[in-house]
């Protein structure tokens, strides 16, 4: 006989107790099951923030993305640049915005990894108000000239710049970036003495260096080859460890700072729930995935970097402590 049957012919009253128990139980279990999928719902657009100008690397992957996300989560994805003080503006406005998922910030997140040192006034703590969702690529960077800077190769630049102490301009991604960073290490290295001159992201600095306004670039492959391959600018030398476009290495050129790069990534408003989040790095991660966007980041000399957010969350931490050092022993200040 069963628990159920038992109970009934004992007591009618006491089975339909029993039964609305039962009932309540399972609709309980239902709503628990639910609750994890509802969490990982798109409600309205998602607003995906580049914290620089058009035309450079995060924007030019957040216009490869942003399709293929829309297409997964059901919903509109509205690319939104947001320029200035070196990708903090952009950078701010995330981690201030409401924390369901719906406002992503994409990056090259070495300029998140050096604010914390720059800037004493930082309206925000990149490692305690941003939440990683996923990496999403390595840009090697590109060493390049003006046309009219008389060096063709990267030895003949060294030579150059140390003859004319403080003549060359090198342009750069904003004060503190990246690419900054990389040239105030490459100078103290070499012996060298230059100008660093920032602007309004990679596209900017770019643009400067092909108007003969700034002499040098150290800036993404992605931002940075179409120049070079359409003749406007001189590629000298490329980090990491292959050539790209036939340019030599760092390291074959005699140049020291090879492992430098662009590491471009995704965050969202910390406090997010965890299965927004999951759900976000398993779509980002499916979209690099996908041939024809791996194609077209390796056609600019990147590789795909995609991987979960404990470890862009490590990355991050890494970096933040590791090139703070740099900027404090230079003395660099943000403005």
């Amino acid at each position: 006989m069963s628990i159920s049957r038992s109970i009934f012919r004992s007591s009618p009253r006491r089975y339909a107790i029993a039964a609305k128990g039962l009932a309540l139980a399972a609709l309980a279990s239902v709503a628990l099951a639910i609750q994890p999928a509802a969490a990982q719902n798109f409600e309205r657009p998602v607003r995906l923030i580049v914290p620089f100008a058009p035309g450079g690397t995060s924007d030019i992957l957040a216009r490869l993305i942003g399709p293929k996300l829309s297409a997964a989560i059901g919903q509109t994805v509205v690319i939104e640049n947001k320029p200035g003080a070196a990708g903090n503006l952009g950078a701010d406005a995330v981690a201030k915005a409401p924390a369901d998922g719906h406002t992503l910030l994409l990056m090259d997140v070495g300029s998140l990894a050096t604010a914390p040192s720059l800037f004493s006034d930082l309206t925000y703590d990149p490692n305690k108000d941003l939440a990683p969702v996923s990496m999403v690529m390595f840009g090697p960077y590109v060493l390049a000239v003006h046309e009219s800077i008389p060096a063709k190769t990267a030895q003949e630049l060294i030579a150059y710049a140390k003859a004319n102490p403080n003549k060359l301009a090198v342009a750069n991604s904003g004060v503190g970036a990246a690419n900054h960073i990389t040239a105030v290490s490459m100078a103290k290295e070499l012996g060298i003495q230059w100008k660093n001159v920032p602007y309004k992201g990679g596209a900017a600095a770019s643009r400067a260096v092909v108007s003969g306004e700034s002499g040098v670039i150290i800036n993404g492959s992605t931002a940075t080859l179409p120049f070079v391959a359409n003749k406007q600018l001189v590629g000298l030398a490329v980090t990491g460890e292959e050539r790209v476009a036939g340019l030599p290495t760092f390291k074959e050129a005699g140049l020291p700072g090879g492992d430098a790069g662009t590491w471009q990534g995704i965050l969202t408003t910390a406090g997010t729930p965890p299965a927004m989040i999951t759900r976000l790095n398993a779509e980002i991660g499916k979209i690099l995935e996908t041939p024809d966007i791996k194609a077209k980041i390796a056609e600019q000399g990147g590789v795909v970097r995609a991987g979960s957010p404990a470890d862009f969350s490590a990355w991050l931490k890494d970096a933040t402590t590791r090139w703070g050092g740099i900027i404090r022993e230079a003395g660099i200040k943000g403005s």
